[in-house]
């Protein structure tokens, strides 16, 4: 008699895949990786403290020789230190708001926008990565910028009534400030490149906010503009890095919360589009 031996098999098992999960830093370390894969990154932050030392540079040069001359120009007369190597912040906030457009604007431009929101489909903290990584960024070279720019100009306008040293009131805070109006127009330019999704239309309206409107608004009755004027972006943010204030300006700290109030209403707008409509 014989016996038949049954043979078991024994299930097959596949190997387990790792369990890859979606975390803030995770989102933060990915787009931290695609802001300096970009060759425009480099260039346009180069741009960006370029602008920031070399026209404060020259500003506080043009002040030392206008004054050894005996001609000074009377836009240059109650001039400091800060004053003078801040001259460049106007420069350097269109090439940081210029870039920040693009981390967000760019991925609509070329459709990798699409990749991105199915890494990370609750699609929120792409925005909000992406505005921290840039505008901590764009904090940095500001805060080096200004600090660099002052440093050196101190030296050029040493032994002038325009001379100031970090141990001046009010000086640390300036630099300060510039540094973090730098980072937040940063924030500014991301977000509004993720409410329009374009890169012309989202330069279009940076450059109108932060350097048309203000000139539009001289226009209107000089009691209009003294109740407009303080809470645009741009004379707000203005008001956070100035050594000096008056009737006509709001304080530093008025400055920063209502400048913060901008760039919070841009980054909700961008939320609620990004959250609401299709790629």
């Amino acid at each position: 008699m014989s016996t038949l031996t049954a043979t078991v098999e024994e299930p097959r098992t596949t190997p387990a895949r790792p369990a890859y999960r979606v975390t803030g830093r995770r989102v933060l370390s990915s787009e931290w990786a695609k802001l300096w894969s970009l060759r425009s990154t480099w260039i346009t932050l180069g741009l960006g403290l370029l602008f920031l030392v070399a026209f404060g540079l020259i500003a506080a040069s043009r002040y030392k020789s206008g004054l050894n001359s005996g001609h000074l120009d009377r836009d240059f007369a109650d001039s400091t230190a800060v004053s003078l190597s801040l001259f460049g912040t106007n420069f350097a906030q269109l090439a940081l708001g210029v870039l920040g457009v693009l981390v967000t604007a760019g991925e609509y431009s070329t459709g990798m926008i699409r990749s991105t929101l199915a890494a990370v489909p609750r699609r929120l903290p792409v925005l909000w990565s992406k505005a921290a990584v840039f505008g901590l960024v764009a904090l940095a070279l500001g805060t080096v910028g200004a600090f660099v720019t002052f440093l050196v100009g101190s030296g050029i306008v040493s032994g002038t009534p325009a001379a100031m040293g970090l141990s001046h009131a009010g000086v640390l805070r300036s630099l300060l400030g510039a540094g973090l109006y730098l980072g937040l127009v940063g924030v500014i330019g991301a977000a509004l490149g993720a409410l329009l999704r374009s890169v012309a239309g989202g330069i279009s309206v940076l450059v109108a906010t932060l350097m048309l409107i203000p000139g539009l608004i001289s226009l209107l009755p000089s009691s209009w503009q003294d109740d407009i004027s303080p809470y645009l972006p741009s004379n707000a943010g203005e008001s956070m890095f100035a050594l000096t204030h008056d009737s006509t300006t709001l304080s530093p700290a008025a400055g920063l919360l209502v400048f913060l109030s901008w760039t919070a209403l841009a980054l909700a707008g961008a939320a609620y589009r990004l959250a609401r409509s299709d790629v």
